[in-house]
């Protein structure tokens, strides 16, 4: 039934965007933005014998607004998409709760669902302008990473076995592996950066936030 909507914006002469039911409508001004909302909610009810949504039907400017999960911010004079906050906070809380301790999956496992989550996600909001979120959540990503394979050795002997292993020299590993330490403490160690690096977890599969973001972003 929106097919007519769309129609009559067009004969209007009015830039819009809808999908499904959500639909913008871009003015130039608040006053014309206000007699837009007035016609077009009229337009709906009258014409068409729908009911608009007053909660969430509003007059806005472009950084107050959230659109199929994007948000928007003004660089140079130009309005940009970007991952809307909750958006962000929303994959945020994916990526910890696949990394939590408590969770049973092996760490491969982990990293397999932890790709899916980020190449979907970044997928769709490839068009958006998110390079620095990509760094700081993949960083806060492998940080949490290593925090689980600490806990995944979980004995002092397979600490200081595997760190040994990793390259980690005799007084370090056995330093590391004896230490009362929390896990947040152990991960932010030189020896876990250089035991569990960037390289390892590139090889062990893990997708990088920024690395797949620079590989899909679309520039629009």
């Amino acid at each position: 039934m929106l097919n007519e909507l769309d129609k009559e914006l067009e004969k209007r002469g009015l830039r819009f965007v809808r999908y499904a039911d959500d639909c913008l409508i871009m003015v130039r001004s608040e006053k014309a933005a206000n007699h837009v909302m007035e016609s077009v909610t009229r337009y709906i009810e009258n014409k068409l014998g729908l009911k608009v949504n007053v909660e969430k039907s509003k007059v806005a400017r472009p950084n107050k607004i959230k659109y199929l999960g994007f948000g928007f911010y003004n660089k140079k004079g130009t309005w940009r998409p970007k991952p809307h906050l909750k958006s962000l906070q929303k994959f945020e809380r994916k990526l910890k709760d696949i990394t939590s301790r408590s969770n049973a999956m092996s760490i491969n496992d982990k990293i397999v669902k932890l790709n899916q989550v980020i190449r979907g996600w970044i997928n769709y909001f490839r068009i958006a302008d998110m390079k620095t979120s990509m760094e700081r959540i993949g960083k806060h990503l492998r940080h949490r990473l290593r925090m689980c394979i600490w806990k995944y050795w979980k004995k002092s002997k397979t600490k200081y076995k595997e760190l040994r292993k990793l390259g980690i020299s005799e007084y370090n590993s056995y330093m590391v592996a004896n230490t009362r330490r929390g896990y947040y403490w152990v991960a932010s160690t030189v020896v876990m950066h250089i035991a569990i690096s960037n390289e390892r977890l590139n090889q062990k599969g893990l997708v990088f936030p920024l690395d797949h973001y620079l590989k899909v972003h679309t520039v629009i």
